[in-house]
């Protein structure tokens, strides 16, 4: 598709035009656009512009994920483990999460983390879990960053480290958006909560290395 293709698609977005966006994204996902076919697949899933359709939102994740594009992958995932627009399918979530995760996705990697840690869809592993929440929070991913302050809380997966969960809860709360208020507001408490256990010293002493953080 070209430049111009897209250009058109992305100014017909933003002046609201969505009877043009969907029209312009599907011309393009029909002739085989694996991108065009994830966003028309989000189209669908939101209901942006068109009414709300979860079996055509998983038709088109579906072309696109079997074409190797990460993102539909993970919503394809997302969709299986909701039952939205398919069964309700465990196995086919993390299936489809970890094909996104292995290509570097953090949302993906942050819900495969998620399957290991809850034993769905995938025996449960909590050294599979750590390995996956790790991942995603080395790419700045906060909720990720909030689970893998869990597992240091509780010694899953990794030896108990209050030092270390205080940390990573540091890091989580400084990286939510506004928009995200709730999932932040969860992880404010979680820090002020294992805090409340912590001594002064080694609350000094994450704050420490949460300044000093940077991606492995």
């Amino acid at each position: 598709m070209t430049h111009d293709d897209w250009a058109a698609a992305r100014a017909a977005r933003e002046r609201g035009d969505h009877a043009t966006e969907l029209r312009l994204y599907r011309l393009m996902a029909e002739k085989g656009d694996a991108r065009a076919q994830e966003i028309l697949g989000a189209i669908y899933e939101s209901g942006r512009g068109v009414p709300e359709n979860h079996v055509e939102a998983l038709k088109w994740y579906r072309k696109a994920a079997e074409q190797g594009d990460a993102s539909a992958q993970n919503s394809l995932g997302i969709m299986c483990e909701g039952g939205l627009g398919v069964p309700r399918s465990h196995v086919e979530a993390a299936k489809w999460y970890r094909r996104a995760a292995e290509q570097g996705n953090a949302n993906a990697q942050h819900n495969l983390g998620n399957c290991y840690e809850s034993g769905q869809g995938v025996p449960q592993n909590y050294d599979e879990a750590v390995k996956w929440f790790r991942k995603a929070a080395n790419q700045r991913h906060p909720m990720a960053q909030a689970n893998l302050g869990v597992m240091y809380e509780y010694g899953h997966g990794v030896l108990q480290d209050l030092v270390e969960a205080h940390k990573w809860f540091i890091l989580s709360v400084s990286g939510f958006l506004a928009s995200e208020a709730k999932n932040r507001g969860i992880a404010m408490r979680n820090r002020d909560q294992i805090a409340a256990r912590m001594t002064p010293e080694q609350i000094a002493e994450s704050q420490k290395r949460a300044r000093a953080w940077k991606p492995e």
